[in-house]
């Protein structure tokens, strides 16, 4: 519950931004893409910081890294309001992207040292739902605080409750102790290969794709619906409260389909990608006539992804235990999430001004299907070097 709470409270004090982006283009004056430089810029400093705190989670204490990222994403939080220009907002933002990276590595670590497989599994799963549960406060209440104290008061809700987490952190947070070393001749990863070789590579690369997908269409579905339906800025970001609740039940969905099906990351990433590819393609050819259709395909294929994310970023990590990288692999693969959603964040803006909307939905179901052709050429290479941890699983 301690880990589902502060995983929750790291969405709303991130995804708050892209919620409201389509509000903040209507008063601010400012263009897409001019807004879309924080997201960008976020994106970038959250992917690096990944890789940063994922290194330092093995070898430093989890529970400090994660108290100074609560700690940090509240004061930006509470400065950005007072952002007057696109560089001061892309400035703060990228501050704050790179606090939130310190959050996630952390604690996968820790569930990993504290759980055994079968409760790790579950764990995963649950804690992965507080982002969905995050992002339904965040596209819910948005709307009536910024109808009531405007925009402004979004961020400020949202650097209290990072504030608040943090006292909570620090006061029940478990620590484990830092991963000892290993002789010269035990420090090779798995198989000899770990994150240097063409099977994690291509799991990098559908993770990428994920990653564009998943928060760029989370970011620009209000501003699609408000431009496609002619719907008010409000009322499209309200639309955006469909596609967390739809993430929850596809975490289940993912999660069944790996453990009783599949068992293969690569093989369960890649049924998902292909029903993402279909859904972006239903939601290409309906697109204009009913807006209810398109928020229900948006929502599906949101949670197609947020499924991917959960088999490839939560269900990997785990077989590098014995190595003592868990957090090191966790933060690499979660930095390729968002080095696709920094290039979805500026690109779908771009996108969509400079070609429509119709073409930009074009390119999700593109971007889909290479996700399930990468993820099923890793299928073989996965099964050579994991047969006995996978039948074991």
């Amino acid at each position: 519950m301690l880990f589902t709470l502060t995983y929750m409270v790291s969405y709303i004090t991130r995804i708050n931004y892209g919620a409201i982006v389509a509000e903040l283009e209507s008063i601010s004056g400012m263009s897409r893409n001019q807004l879309s430089l924080a997201l960008t810029g976020s994106f970038i400093t959250y992917g690096i910081g990944q890789v940063v705190s994922g290194i330092w989670g093995d070898h430093a204490s989890p529970k400090k890294l994660v108290s100074a990222g609560l700690v940090t994403t509240a004061a930006m939080n509470l400065l950005l309001p007072f952002c007057v220009a696109a560089w001061q907002m892309t400035l703060v933002w990228g501050i704050n992207g790179f606090a939130q990276a310190f959050l996630w590595p952390p604690i996968v670590r820790l569930m990993t040292n504290l759980f055994d497989e079968v409760e790790y599994s579950k764990a995963a799963v649950r804690v992965s739902c507080g982002s969905s549960v995050g992002t339904v406060v965040v596209y819910l209440l948005s709307p009536p605080v910024i109808a009531l104290f405007r925009w402004k008061a979004v961020f400020w809700f949202s650097a209290v409750a990072a504030g608040l987490m943090a006292v909570v952190w620090a006061g029940c947070a478990p620590d484990v102790p830092p991963v000892k070393r290993a002789c010269a001749g035990e420090e090779k990863s798995v198989r000899g290969g770990g994150l240097f070789q063409p099977l994690m590579a291509g799991i990098m690369g559908a993770i990428m794709l994920q990653g564009a997908l998943r928060d760029g269409v989370t970011t620009w579905m209000p501003s699609y619906i408000s431009e496609t339906y002619q719907l008010s800025s409000l009322v499209s970001i309200l639309t955006g409260v469909t596609l967390p609740v739809f993430g929850i039940v596809c975490f289940q969905a993912a999660s069944v389909l790996y453990r009783k099906l599949f068992c293969r990351p690569p093989l369960s990433a890649g049924v998902l990608f292909t029903a993402g590819a279909f859904l972006a393609l239903f939601l290409y050819f309906f697109s204009g006539q009913n807006a209810a259709v398109s928020v229900f395909l948006s929502a599906l294929l949101t949670g197609c992804m947020h499924g991917v994310n959960l088999i490839l970023i939560c269900m990997v990590p785990p077989f590098f235990k014995e190595q003592g990288n868990v957090s090191t692999v966790s933060g690499v693969l979660n930095a390729c999430t968002y080095i696709g959603s920094a290039i979805s964040a500026y690109g779908i803006a771009g996108l969509s001004e400079g070609l429509g909307w119709r073409f930009t939905l074009l390119s999700w179901c593109l971007i889909a299907a290479a996700g399930a052709v990468l993820s099923f050429c890793c299928i073989s290479p996965w099964k050579k070097l994991f047969h006995t941890e996978t039948a074991s699983r």
